[in-house]
């Protein structure tokens, strides 16, 4: 829907709620005017139903309006002599229309200073889950969510059973596209493949206020942009169409910011010509090669295997008849070729000119790899660069789907919108998004670039962290719970001052209610 069709609702639901209000207003004291004046109205009403006029924004907060109104359909029921479960259960199957029916049908009284304690235990509890879920909701969409690594392509970095804090506040909290949609849930029902939400009707994107821009190599959770190609190495493959805040959730470190020019050498990156430098708790992994000399058992070789943080086991090459390290650092590496049972252990790399064809812009005309790639620009809001059928691969995706314009091509020409187009001036920011395990991470050298509307937030804390290879309290790295993601020299975790900080709430809440008691 756009800006013009939203506001257009927006006033029907208000003569809707002023139809089927006016009369309550004027025996609660008001004016019938006041029922009709948008926001005003819902001021008004929350002083009629005695909540805070606070509430009126979250009113206004999508996700969590559809917690707030059956609230208030309930409350002014009630403010009007209407306790019972019958009256409950009308104002929330008929979506509030029972007020129309206490406005126009009943000849009910408002009471003024009605107790606003729930009439039954049952009431009691509904009413303080349903402000448990307004407040967490409110929480996880707009401060903090939490998140959990899934994949090893920030090993050493992050690793696989980290639990996160997402900060939304640093980069700007979006306000969700989908209106209707179950709170705290992404794409599916848990438990189920049904999607947790309704495609119709969607607000236009809109991100508040950020704290800070981002800053080349900040780890990012963001939406995977090719959430809806069914193959993603196919741009003309058929499309699922999902919402951008309900594509699936990605972390990757972010090497490169809108106006970079980024390459890829060796399997490292290169920003505007310079060997782009990581901070020092990121650990490069690559895959390496492996042969071990004469007769080694299996126990030997996870022995060794461990002994050098070769931990992910070892992958077998049916192609080349050969052992291989998925993932392992230069310097683990450098240590375990001094090994009297390791014959040779060397890196894998692709060469120059070799293309693959998994790897973006999924071209012909580009032959090009995960270790040798670029050089490309990265597109920021407001530059504009040439187009032509050359580099058009590179920008087509942006241009139609994250920027909604037609494009067509007839012959060399390319048109915009209708319109014969030799450049383009890009209206968002990009980025260029990898994993530091570089052999086994499908990041940007697979789908691309990653619009500013994607970006979710920033991993601040870790606030538990679980080993699945390892069972009971093992289980737990210890050491890494309450660490912080970003910053420089080894994590420091915070567990022991958060458990004292959390004992001395404890005991002074104990203190104070005592106290009162007495």
């Amino acid at each position: 829907m756009t800006l013009i069709q939203w506001f257009i609702l927006f006033l029907i639901i208000q003569v809707v709620h002023g139809l089927g209000t006016w009369k309550l207003y004027l025996k609660a004291g008001r004016q019938a005017w006041e029922a009709f004046i948008p926001v005003y109205n819902a001021v008004v009403l929350l002083k009629i139903i005695n909540r805070s006029p606070w509430w009126t924004i979250l009113l206004f907060l999508p996700i969590i309006n559809l917690i707030m109104f059956p609230v208030i359909w309930v409350e002014t029921a009630r403010s009007f002599g209407k306790n019972t479960t019958t009256d409950t259960f009308l104002s929330i199957i008929t979506l509030g229309i029972y007020n129309y029916y206490l406005n126009y049908m009943v000849d009910v009284t408002y009471i003024e200073n009605r107790d606003l304690h729930p009439k039954s235990t049952a009431g009691d509890w509904i009413s303080s889950i349903l402000f448990a879920i307004v407040a967490a909701t409110l929480v996880h969409t707009y401060f903090i969510q939490p998140f959990t690594i899934p994949t090893s392509s920030l090993e050493k970095s992050l690793l696989v059973g980290d639990y996160l804090f997402v900060s939304k506040m640093h980069y700007g909290a979006r306000t969700p596209m989908t209106t209707i949609a179950a709170p705290m849930v992404h794409d599916a029902i848990p438990f189920s493949t049904k999607k947790s939400y309704v495609l119709t009707p969607q607000l236009p994107y809109f991100r508040f206020p950020s704290l800070q821009s981002i800053k080349r190599n900040d780890i990012v959770v963001f939406n995977w942009p090719v959430d809806t190609l069914t193959v993603i190495t196919d741009p003309n493959s058929e499309y699922l169409y999902k919402p951008i805040d309900k594509k699936s959730n990605y972390v990757k470190r972010c090497v490169g910011v809108p106006g970079d020019s980024l390459e890829v050498r060796n399997g490292y990156v290169f920003i505007n010509g310079k060997q782009n430098e990581l901070p020092d708790r990121a650990r490069i992994q690559f895959s390496y090669d492996i042969a071990f000399k004469g007769q080694v058992s299996n126990d030997d070789v996870n022995r060794i295997l461990l002994r050098y943080n070769l931990t992910d086991g070892l992958g077998y090459d049916t192609i080349n008849e050969n052992y291989y390290v998925p993932a392992a650092t230069q310097e683990d590496v450098a240590k375990a070729r001094n090994h009297p049972n390791i014959e040779s252990i060397e890196i894998r790399k692709d060469i120059p000119g070799n293309r693959d064809i998994s790897v973006f812009p999924h071209s012909p005309d580009y032959n090009w790899n995960n270790d040798f790639f670029g050089p490309i620009y990265i597109p920021e809001a407001g530059k504009t660069i040439d187009i032509n059928v050359d580099v058009l691969p590179l920008y087509k995706r942006l241009i139609t789907e994250y920027e909604g314009n037609d494009l067509r091509v007839e012959g060399n020409q390319i048109f915009i919108n209708d319109a014969l187009a030799s450049t383009y001036t890009f209206r968002q920011d990009y980025y260029w998004m990898m994993g530091d395990n570089r052999n086994n991470s499908q990041d940007a050298r697979s789908w691309g670039f990653v619009p500013f509307d994607h970006v979710v937030g920033k991993p601040v804390f870790i606030w538990l962290s679980l080993d699945k290879n390892k069972k009971g309290f093992s289980k737990i790295r210890w050491d890494r719970m309450f660490t912080t993601v970003h910053g420089s020299g080894e994590p420091v975790s915070y567990l022991i001052p958060f458990i004292v900080i959390l004992l001395g709430w404890f005991g002074f809440n104990t203190w104070r209610k005592r106290k009162k008691a007495n």
